[in-house]
């Protein structure tokens, strides 16, 4: 029997996605935006924190749920020091009678590192992570490309897409996604992080398209360039436009960048700003609802 359709052609995310239908943004929430507020963890929690506000992740996912989220975005970061596969069904348990999709994870790694036990170790790091996304549930997870040690940009270029195959070639066998950031280091340009995307023949790569880390002269057109290889979005309430102060972003000009791009899939509020989040975030989530739906 022939095939048709998509499973007719060479699977690859050398070229944008092809998605059917009407744009649909699906509204999401990072933990990290309460990163100084959770019990556990391996990023340090601001000693100023006032300890009644602080969370787990399953408080975080209430949260979700008692704000209307589709999904919730579960950090790395945040988790226990000591992970078991009981801690992570249950959680995944929580967020289904809750009502709320695991919209994915995110780990911070280094690919752009020589061959070696260091590299080795942050590649076994990201299929760690993999493991546990599919006890959760989580069809994606962020990754970095990582600020090139001891390597020029032309030697570290290739040692990312070569870990990125690696472990793509895994998450895939576990129907997961790996989404690329746009943080800097050898993907601070669009063009840039395009160019690794476009080298790396796996269906399980796609950008993880944050929308407040790219400083270049017109950030929106370098947003506009990427949103077509988006696999899922983290929404900043700033950009910064290159010798330029912080300004606040424009939302409806990033919800209609997604929707001409035809995205699909998940908007994760990523809240980095100075206010306290626990009365910004209810205000940027109704905006970005409200948004979503005009």
């Amino acid at each position: 029997m022939a095939m048709t359709g998509w499973l007719a052609r060479p699977l690859g995310a050398a070229e944008a996605f092809r998605r059917v239908g009407a744009p649909r943004l699906l509204l999401s929430l990072a933990a990290y935006s309460f990163r100084d507020y959770f019990t556990d963890g391996s990023h340090r929690r601001e000693a100023q924190t006032d300890a009644g506000k602080r969370i787990d992740m399953f408080q975080f996912i209430d949260y979700c749920a008692a704000h209307g989220c589709s999904g919730a975005e579960v950090t790395s970061y945040y988790f226990p020091k000591d992970i078991s596969e009981e801690y992570l069904i249950k959680l995944r348990r929580h967020a289904f009678l809750g009502g709320v999709a695991i919209s994915g994870t995110a780990v911070g790694n280094n690919f752009a590192l020589p061959k070696g036990a260091k590299r080795d170790e942050e590649i076994a790091h990201v299929k760690k992570w993999v493991d546990y996304a599919a006890l959760l549930g989580a069809p994606h997870i962020r990754i970095f490309a990582g600020q090139a040690q001891g390597l020029t940009r032309e030697e570290a270029v290739p040692l990312c897409i070569s870990a990125m195959e690696e472990c793509a070639d895994y998450a895939g066998r576990k129907g997961i996604f790996l989404g690329l950031e746009n943080h800097g280091g050898i993907v601070a340009e669009p063009e840039a992080l395009l160019a690794i995307i476009q080298a790396i023949k796996s269906p399980w790569v796609g950008i993880n398209l944050d929308t407040g880390n790219f400083h270049t002269p017109d950030p929106y057109a370098s947003i506009a360039l990427c949103a077509p290889y988006a696999v899922n979005v983290q929404l900043k309430a700033d950009i910064q436009r290159r010798d330029h102060p912080q300004e606040p972003a424009d939302l409806q000009r990033l919800t209609n960048i997604l929707r001409e791009a035809n995205y699909q899939g998940y908007v994760a509020l990523e809240y980095e700003s100075a206010p306290d989040p626990w009365k910004a975030v209810p205000e940027l989530l109704k905006r970005m609802k409200a948004s979503f739906a005009t």
